[in-house]
């Protein structure tokens, strides 16, 4: 799972071994697994659901593994999982939002935590990294999808607040609380969407470059490897 920072392209470039597809699967099962529990099983009717199963595809996630993770919400020995955001600093006092799915708080807590601290960070309070972000709904639509004066029209008339052509995706910002009204728009015309996300979007950026980048990309690589979490945003912008 991305959050929406420098991190996120980072990432791409780096691409993924079988063992990090694993966890990815993992990560993206559980959310699907929460979201019909939460909602209804049909994702025509579970706008989260619908969400979490395009996401899934776009991470070419086996249909057999999507329609487990489905079945799984009917379980009634299934835990109840809990979205919990963790909020403190990594190195060199770059801000750092986790977000994670979990069934036991005080284990993640205290697995993050420990993160934090053996990699030059500090957890913190809530409120002590995220006013350092915006908080905004994000849609990410591969470009072979549709062309962007296109993706531009469908932005103003959908009442999108923005609309970013990057080098491989079109980015869709809007109201966190209109992301799927807003999405609602664009499933007319189509079909795949790389994620459907609330993100915080960082106001003030800090560059990173040499060691200080190194040690940054090891401390976030290792926070993602922890199952509980689903989401990372920091304000880092890595130079080469």
């Amino acid at each position: 799972m991305a959050g929406h920072s420098h991190w996120a392209g980072i990432k791409h470039k780096k691409g993924k071994a079988d063992k990090q597809r694993s966890k990815i699967f993992s990560k993206l099962s559980r959310e699907i697994t929460v979201a019909a529990k939460l909602g209804d099983k049909n994702p025509d009717m579970n706008a989260r659901l619908r969400s979490a199963i395009q996401a899934a595809r776009s991470a070419n996630m086996p249909k057999e593994n999507i329609e487990r993770a489905i079945e799984k919400s009917s379980n009634n020995d299934q835990s109840n999982y809990e979205n919990i955001r963790y909020e403190g600093f990594g190195p060199n006092k770059s801000a750092v939002i986790v977000e994670a799915l979990t069934d036991n708080k005080n284990r993640t807590a205290s697995n993050i935590r420990t993160i934090f601290s053996k990699n030059g960070g500090s957890l913190g309070t809530q409120g002590s990294a995220s006013h350092n972000f915006n908080r905004f709904g994000v849609i990410k639509i591969n470009k072979s999808e549709i062309e962007q004066d296109k993706i531009f029209e469908l932005a103003i008339d959908s009442g999108a607040n923005d609309c970013i052509s990057n080098e491989n995706f079109h980015e869709i910002h809007t109201n966190a609380d209109e992301i799927y009204e807003v999405k609602k728009n664009f499933e007319n015309y189509i079909l795949n969407f790389i994620s459907t996300e609330i993100e915080w979007l960082p106001i003030n950026k800090v560059s990173l470059k040499g060691e200080d980048s190194k040690s940054m990309i090891k401390f976030l690589e290792i926070l993602e490897q922890e199952d509980d979490v689903q989401n990372i945003f920091t304000n880092v912008i890595f130079e080469s």
